[in-house]
């Protein structure tokens, strides 16, 4: 049925604004908000349309839940020895703890322990405000530096390497994150976040990203967010397998890791 409009709406001599508009809401309601007087035939094309596009959507969240445990809990097994081998290296350097826990902010604003390697000194979240004045990043939300002198050198292989990393596998295969995903924020980072900035916070944190795979460190924050969030309304599973494949070699590259 078309959508008729009274043709007074579109001359302001012989009808005011505010009328104009009231007539356009009663025309908009007596063709979609009165369901009543809707045929059948229409409400149930609504309710199809409704229920596929809830079958479309959560279909794909259960593939990408289901890929994201088979793989995480492949990965843990499979590099077992690799994370006995880091642990030792990691005591032998300064005798301080594997892992370095923190906070990190996921999906919606929750908080959940994040995991990695430890690659800096035990005291490095101490000595970070005394770093501040040389942040790569300019734009004071994340920082990253370069040649950051409280990395070890058992630390600077395995950020080189992202192995660092490894242990979040933990986390997806508990469902706090995914393999593929916005990079998880500290809320100090949040804090400071615009309500732009935020969109990031819309779906699970992951391994890794399209920032990762082109750049990771050497690209800004807002190009992060705007890549981000280019993800976000574009995901889907073939593009998370397309990321995961391009992770190796961006690995391998070490572009932006330090």
């Amino acid at each position: 049925m078309p959508l008729t409009i009274p043709s007074a709406q579109f001359s302001c001599n012989t009808q005011p604004v505010t009328d104009q508009r009231l007539d356009l809401i009663e025309v908009l309601y007596q063709r979609y908000g009165d369901m009543a007087g809707n045929s059948i035939g229409m409400r149930m094309k609504y309710l199809r349309k409704k229920y596929l596009w809830k079958i479309v959507t959560g279909g794909a969240s259960a593939l990408k839940r289901l890929l994201d445990i088979v793989v995480a809990l492949v990965m843990l097994m499979l590099l077992a020895p690799l994370f006995a081998a880091v642990a030792i290296s990691i005591r032998l350097t300064d005798r301080g703890p594997v892992l370095f826990w923190q906070a990190r902010v996921g999906q919606w604003g929750t908080e959940f322990p994040f995991p990695k390697f430890r690659s800096m000194v035990v005291n490095a979240e101490k000595l970070k405000d005394k770093l501040l004045a040389a942040n790569d990043h300019k734009n004071g939300v994340t920082f990253k530096m370069k040649k950051d002198p409280r990395v070890t050198w058992i630390g600077r292989i395995i950020r080189k390497t992202s192995i660092d990393e490894l242990p979040q596998l933990w986390c997806v295969l508990k469902g706090d994150m995914s393999l593929v995903g916005p990079r998880p924020p500290v809320p100090r980072e949040v804090a400071l976040y615009s309500l732009r900035d935020r969109r990031r916070l819309d779906v699970k944190p992951g391994l890794t990203c399209i920032w990762q795979v082109s750049g990771r460190g050497d690209i800004p924050f807002d190009r992060q967010v705007e890549l981000d969030v280019r993800y976000i309304e574009s995901q889907s599973l073939w593009l998370d397998l397309l990321l995961l494949l391009k992770t190796a070699p961006a690995i391998l590259m070490g572009k932006g890791a330090y």
